[in-house]
This record gives C-alpha cells, structure tokens and sequence, in this order.
C-alpha cells in the first residue's frame, strides 16, 4: 500500500467549549477540559507532520467553539473550493471564516446555494463524490456538487442522528476501500454502498460510538480514535497501518481526527 502526501487544513481549538447542543454528542451541562482539549488536537497535528503531510493552519475566531472542526468548512478538489452554508445559526458564522481562507490562498471560490456542510458529509472516493443527506448537507446541494467538481455524486441517506455527518459513519481508506456503520444507512443506501464497495470493512457500532469511522487515511497509513480498538484492528488485517490518537474532549462535541481535517486537494487548478 502506497501513502500519498496530503495538503491539509486545521484549526487551534484554542475557543472550543460545548456552550450548546446541535447533535446528540453534546450536553452543556458536561465539564469540558479546554486545555486538554488543545493538547489532543496537538498530538494529532504532529502525527500529520511525522507522516509527512503538510499542516496549514486557520486562525481561530472568538465565539466560534466549532471552528475546530475544519472539514466542515468547505470541500476543496482540483483547486476549487466550495464554500459552506450550516443548518445551524450557532455556527453561521464559520463559513465566511473558511470562505476567506480559501480566497486567500488562491482556491477558485463557488458558494453555496443550499445547506452544505463541506468534507462532514462530502468525500472523494476514487472517481465518485459520496455525498450524505438526512440531518445536515441538503440533497439538493448534491446537484451542485456535481456541476462545481465534475465527479459523479452519490447520495446516500444517514438515519441515525448520532451520526449525522457522513464522516461519522464512513471513512475513505484508498480509492477502492471505504469502512463504515451499514446501521448508519437507509436500506437503499447500504445496498448502494455493497455495490460500489464489495470488499468495504464494516465497522461495529461500539467503535461507531467512539467516533472510530471519523478517520483520516492516507492510503497506507490510518490516524483513528484510539478507542476503536476492534475497528483498528480490522484495518490492520487488511495491511493497512493504524495510528490511535485520544480526542476524547472533542468527542464531547462530536468530533473526531477527521472533523478536525480539512484535505486540500490542489491538483492541476491550483494556483
């Protein structure tokens, strides 16, 4: 297996609380350990840079807790950006945020024209965007996608609210290997997904609900919570080599390694 050096995009969690609750992973009412909270996502930026992918940083703004989670901040493939619109007002404010990162570093900008909510619920597989629907990411953005990237656009349907964005209850290994929850789909959808993806590992849902599927793989080399242990352990039965990382004060959020990355695909439209 062959790892591919990957361009990513985070952000210092340094405002993160849980202030409000916008999925089933959160509760106010909870202790969060902010500084603690820092000093995970550190360890998981240093896994990047040992691997050697290159780390650029957004600047985090104030009153802004989510920021943290970059994927959600737009979806970048072949040098286009595609801005973002969240269902929730409470983090509205992100998107300009991200929007003007993406201009600044010479991305062709498309904005949104329904609820997008970026790499949470749209991930390149291959040759097919998978795009999931149901709780956050419209399906009629899905068109959209379509038309800014050029990639065929796979809808699947998410049905458990404690995975709400696709990237909870599936991850992209290679260009020919996904994992993910069947539990997490519409009947329809899991059917699609054993057709396009015959050999995919199925995760458990007990490393579903440590947010396990919320996995950044470079093609060889798959950074994970550190709790999924059966999940992990699946992977490595495939020759795949699995890197633990505890997230556990962003898991109060409903974030994971993958929430918190934003891959930048430059390709041949970069500037």
């Amino acid at each position: 297996m062959d790892a591919t050096s990957q361009h990513l995009l985070m952000c210092r969690p340094t405002y993160f609380a849980v202030d409000y609750a916008i999925n089933p992973w959160m509760d106010p009412s909870a202790p969060v350990d902010a500084a603690l909270a820092v000093r995970q996502w550190e360890q998981l930026r240093q896994i990047y840079s040992d691997l050697g992918h290159t780390v650029e940083e957004i600047t985090p703004v104030p009153g802004l807790p989510d920021m943290v989670f970059a994927a959600n901040g737009g979806t970048v493939i072949d040098g286009k950006a595609m801005a973002v619109q969240f269902r929730d007002p409470q983090r509205a404010d992100e998107a300009p945020a991200y929007r003007a990162w993406f201009e600044a570093a010479g991305f062709e900008v498309y904005d949104p024209k329904h609820v997008n909510e970026g790499e949470g619920d749209v991930l390149l597989a291959g040759d097919h965007l998978l795009a999931g629907t149901g709780f956050r990411t419209a399906h009629a953005a899905h068109a959209q996608l379509q038309e800014v990237f050029g990639y065929p656009v796979v809808t699947l349907q998410l049905v458990d609210p404690r995975f709400y964005h696709l990237d909870t209850a599936l991850t992209v290994l290679d260009e020919l290997t996904v994992a993910y929850l069947p539990e997490a789909f519409s009947p329809g959808s899991q059917a699609v997904l054993r057709r396009l993806f015959p050999d995919a590992v199925h995760a458990t849902m007990a490393d579903a609900e440590v947010l396990g599927l919320n996995a950044v793989s470079d093609g060889r080399h798959v950074v994970l919570p550190v709790q999924a242990t059966d999940l992990a352990a699946a992977l490595r039965d495939r020759g795949y080599e699995t890197i633990g990382v505890d997230l556990s004060e962003l898991r109060k959020a409903g974030g994971g390694p993958k929430c918190c990355t934003l891959r930048l695909r430059q390709g041949k439209a970069s500037k």
